[in-house]
């Protein structure tokens, strides 16, 4: 005999055996003892959380001919008959490949036949979201004055994509997620009469990682006892097969990036791929490790709501404290736009390592949560004693020393060139007229471009922050043109450095205008 898997084999028969739509199950109950029966039905919510299987049950109910409490009796002609799709009364059909007008005329064509047997006949049309708009304005007078006999279940998982004339002419029932207690509860049923040791910290994990969803749990767990046959499932175990990481793994991890340990990132990344992690997996679980992290720093009451040990959730209140609740904020948000990318990807490990440099280096990015851990990061070693003065590091008492006794960091006024190459003496003596041959928009932007002296005597030209700056530093085939215009006007090849500046005045307190220079010396040699 064929194997059959485990969400099949222990699909529920009955209201009693639906687990996590309590309010759901309640209300159709209610109808059916009142008989109160509508004539059509819409099942909506995310994959795996029994639409279908309620579908099913109600078909059987509304036609057993000895309905319990808890739904079909299971026993009768009618409720064997509909069990072994052998009944003409209960009849589905999937949308996704019947959703064309025709496929929709058939079902019209035969809502006009009484049952052969029972009393309604039920049509459930999964995945109603696919059908065409043809087949929904064909189903749209049916659906709203069917045969007394006639009810119509349709099942979706994106109630979003339904016209609102459809939404209007049904009863809606949204099945919400599936909580991890339900699923690892559920699970552990299964388990016990399969005659399968499995450690509960396996099954809660499966039952997170099925994301509310009782068909994915089912199926986890079944592709976990399948690669340890005849074997007790333990978590390290669980982990293997979906290919995942330990807790105490990304907690590494977590204090690797709040000490700004790049090498370390990386290194811990490389032990995740080498035991053969799946990195998508990988993400989702630490995105949810941070998550998890957040809601600590947001209530120091939140055991319940937090799947972890007690020992891990000890760890995770002392990580709470050392980092700001904007930081992990920020680590969330990259993680989750990486989590969208790292899918459909061809080099996912090269995009994590990009996304855990960018945790380490707020640098890289714009964003203001980023730049406020850039602040951070100055604080941090503004309280350490480290300081950066003229261009190299001192601690904070050498820095106090250097300020004449007051703390205060010495304004260092820039110093003279002793000597300016003759081609760029050339260029700014006649810059002016340079400008002028230049043609716009690079001629307007150098209008008002300041003159020093930069690094190996090459030219910098200095502009103010904004369109100017930016026509230069975004696009640096203008800084080539730039260059390549200079290099003519002076017979040689000419290098020019760009730099910005937020105003004229800090122009002044940071550079020499060579400019001026030049002018200085041109008017001793006329004397």
């Amino acid at each position: 005999m064929s194997y059959t898997a485990l969400y099949r084999k222990f699909r529920p028969d009955t209201f009693l055996d639906v687990k996590g739509q309590e309010h759901i199950v309640t209300t159709l109950k209610n109808q059916l003892r009142a008989n109160r029966i509508g004539h059509a039905y819409l099942f909506t919510g995310t994959r795996g959380t029994g639409k279908t299987t309620v579908a099913k049950i109600f078909a059987r109910t509304v036609n057993c001919e000895k309905p319990t409490e808890d739904g079909p009796c299971g026993e009768c002609r009618i409720c064997r008959a509909i069990a072994a799709n052998a009944s003409m009364n209960v009849i589905e059909i999937d949308a996704a490949s019947n959703n064309g007008v025709d496929n929709i005329r058939e079902i019209v064509d035969e809502v006009s036949y009484s049952p052969p047997e029972g009393k309604y006949k039920v049509y459930i049309i999964d995945e109603v979201h696919m059908l065409s708009i043809g087949a929904f304005n064909a189903l749209l007078k049916t659906l709203e004055e069917p045969p007394s006999y006639v009810i119509f279940i349709l099942a979706t998982t994106e109630v979003h994509k339904l016209p609102i004339t459809i939404l209007s002419r049904c009863q809606r029932y949204d099945f919400k997620r599936i909580s991890i207690d339900t699923i690892a509860d559920r699970m552990q049923e299964l388990v016990r009469a399969e005659n399968v040791q499995v450690e509960e910290k396996a099954l809660r994990y499966i039952a997170k990682t099925a994301d509310g969803s009782m068909r994915d749990a089912l199926s986890l767990l079944d592709q976990c006892i399948a690669f340890h046959l005849g074997k007790e499932l333990t978590y390290e175990k669980v982990l293997d097969v979906l290919g995942a990481v330990d807790t105490e793994v990304f907690s590494n991890l977590l204090r690797n990036i709040l000490d700004r340990e790049v090498l370390g990132c990386v290194k811990l990344l490389e032990e995740i791929v080498m035991q053969g992690r799946e990195l998508t997996q990988f993400v989702t679980d630490f995105t949810w490790y941070l998550r998890n992290l957040m809601l600590v720093q947001a209530s120091d009451r939140l055991e319940e709501v937090i799947d972890m040990s007690a020992d891990n959730l000890k760890r995770l209140k002392e990580e709470a404290d050392m980092a700001e609740k904007e930081r992990i904020i920020r680590f969330i948000r990259i993680f989750s736009e990486l989590s969208g990318q790292i899918r459909y990807a061809m080099q996912k490990r090269i995009l994590v390592e990009v996304a855990l440099i960018k945790l380490c280096k707020p640098e890289m990015e714009v964003e203001q949560d980023a730049l406020l851990d850039r602040v951070r990061q100055v604080e941090e070693k503004l309280e350490s004693g480290v300081v950066a003065v003229a261009g190299r590091t001192v601690t904070s008492g050498e820095a106090a020393s250097e300020g004449n006794g007051s703390g205060a960091l010495p304004k260092q006024k820039p110093e003279l060139p002793k000597a300016i190459p003759e081609d760029v003496r050339q260029i700014v003596s006649k810059w002016p007229a340079i400008v002028g041959n230049a043609e716009n928009p690079m001629k307007f932007y150098l209008k008002n471009a300041r003159l020093s002296l930069g690094g190996d005597n090459r030219l910098l030209v200095v502009l103010e922050d904004g369109v100017a700056s930016d026509y230069f530093t975004r696009h640096p085939e203008n800084q080539t043109r730039l260059e390549a215009m200079l290099s003519d006007f002076a017979g040689k090849e000419i290098g020019v450095n760009i730099q910005t500046v937020r105003e004229q005045q800090e122009f002044q307190e940071n550079y020499v205008d060579i400019s001026q220079v030049i002018r200085m010396d041109i008017e001793e040699e006329e004397e």
